[in-house]
């Protein structure tokens, strides 16, 4: 309590929601929103579902446009620095949830 008696009263704090950018598009979107590429401190390229794989990642919408356009102007290769192969590639696209 403050000294004019009165209880003072406590401010909710808004949780912030982690905007991450599409290398396919380019656009911000929710990180959950998003797929995580990451290249393994091994150097493999696989899918992130869980988003807590050590490594250097890259974000992608949940379609085949955004991976196909990702691969095609080799984003993904710059933001992974590293070379993505065709199948890479097309393990990525079988491994795409809900078949999109």
């Amino acid at each position: 309590m403050n000294p004019s008696g009165v209880k003072p009263v406590k401010q909710q704090k808004i949780k912030k929601i982690p905007q991450r950018k599409c290398v396919g598009c380019g656009e911000m979107k929710d990180k959950k929103a998003l797929l995580r590429i990451v290249r393994s401190p091994e150097g493999e390229i696989s899918l992130d579902l869980t988003g807590k794989k050590s490594g250097r990642g890259a974000y992608v919408c949940r379609s085949k446009e955004c991976i196909a356009k990702a691969v095609k102007e080799k984003r993904l290769e710059r933001a992974l620095e590293k070379p993505v192969t065709e199948e890479v590639y097309a393990k990525l696209l079988e491994d795409l949830p809900d078949g999109q």
